[in-house]
């Protein structure tokens, strides 16, 4: 694995921090914990957004570096023409890529780990 060794391995931890209705959007507010050493300049997401049924209601990027270590962030993003309280789950399809000093290390899906103090699940 390219650019993998112990510090790379360590796991990215992502939960929601709130949702919020904005003006026919929702509005997702992502804490997002890097607690090892490695800093990543490039990290974007495939996210999958279901409704309350578990029906696909939308499909969307979200860029959320940089990502700094030892560091927990919040990064803001609308989902668009969506409803939050339609909202039932979102997942984590893939990661489309991520960048760090080594340049773009594979598996980075893997070193994800989720979850959702909210009632809309997060979902690798």
């Amino acid at each position: 694995m390219r650019g993998c060794n112990l510090i790379d391995r360590v796991r990215l931890l992502r939960r929601w921090g709130r949702l919020e209705d904005r003006g026919g959007n929702c509005r997702v507010y992502l804490v997002i914990t890097d607690p090892g050493v490695a800093e990543f300049w490039g990290f974007a997401l495939d996210l999958v957004v279901f409704d309350r049924g578990g029906t696909i209601v939308r499909r969307l990027a979200a860029e959320v570096a940089p990502l700094r270590p030892a560091k927990t962030s919040v990064k803001v993003f609308d989902i668009s023409e969506t409803a939050c309280g339609a909202t039932g789950s979102i997942l984590v399809n893939d990661v489309i890529h991520c960048r760090d000093k080594s340049g773009d290390p594979a598996e980075c899906v893997d070193r994800l780990s989720t979850s959702s103090k909210l009632a809309v699940s997060l979902l690798k």
